[in-house]
C-alpha cells in the first residue's frame, strides 16, 4: 500500500479506511444508539416494539412489499449495531441512510417538517429522519472514526 493514507490501495482497504477522529466515532455511536431501539423493537418486540412476525405483517399488510420491509428490519438492528461497533460502518450507515429516506419521504412526509411534540396530528414529521441520515452521511463519507472494528482491521491489513 506505501506510504498512503488509511484506505489506499483496494476495495476493502477503503471501505475501511477512516481517520483517527473522535468526532466520527461520537456521530457513530449516537446513530447507532438512537436507532438500535428501533430495530430491536422491529426484530426481537424490545423496547416496546411489535417483534419481527407482527412487524412483517403490519407493514406488509401497509403496501411495503415483504422482502423490503425483511430489508428495512435488518437495516435498523443490524445497521445500527454495525454504526455502535463501527464494523463495516460504511455499509452500516448507507443502511440506515436508505432506511430514514424511504421513512421520511414515503411514510412521513405528509405529516410535515416537525416532530408531533403537542400529539396533534396522527404521525411524526422528518425532522428525526434527516439527522439520522445526515449523521450517517458523515459516517459513509469519512468511515466509522478513532474508536471502531474498522480501523482495527485497515490498521491490522497495513501492518
Amino acid at each position: 500500500m506505501g506510504g498512503g493514507s488509511p484506505g489506499e490501495g483496494d476495495l476493502f482497504g477503503k471501505l475501511l479506511g477512516t481517520k483517527n477522529d473522535w468526532v466520527l466515532t461520537l456521530i457513530r455511536i449516537v446513530a447507532g444508539g438512537v436507532m438500535f431501539p428501533h430495530g430491536a423493537g422491529k426484530l426481537l418486540g424490545w423496547f416496546g416494539g411489535a417483534g419481527f412476525f407482527r412487524t412483517m405483517e403490519v407493514l406488509s399488510h401497509q403496501g411495503f412489499p415483504a422482502p423490503l420491509v425483511f430489508l428495512a428490519i435488518c437495516a435498523e438492528f443490524f445497521g445500527a449495531l454495525g454504526l455502535i461497533l463501527g464494523c463495516l460502518s460504511r455499509i452500516a450507515a448507507f443502511s440506515i441512510v436508505a432506511d430514514m429516506a424511504v421513512a421520511a419521504f414515503v411514510v412521513n412526509i405528509h405529516f410535515g417538517f416537525f416532530a408531533n411534540w403537542q400529539s396533534t396530528k396522527a404521525g411524526e414529521g422528518i425532522e428525526y429522519h434527516l439527522l439520522m441520515m445526515g449523521m450517517a452521511l458523515a459516517v459513509m463519507i469519512w468511515g466509522g472514526g478513532a474508536f471502531s472494528v474498522d480501523r482495527a482491521l485497515a490498521a491490522s491489513k497495513q501492518a
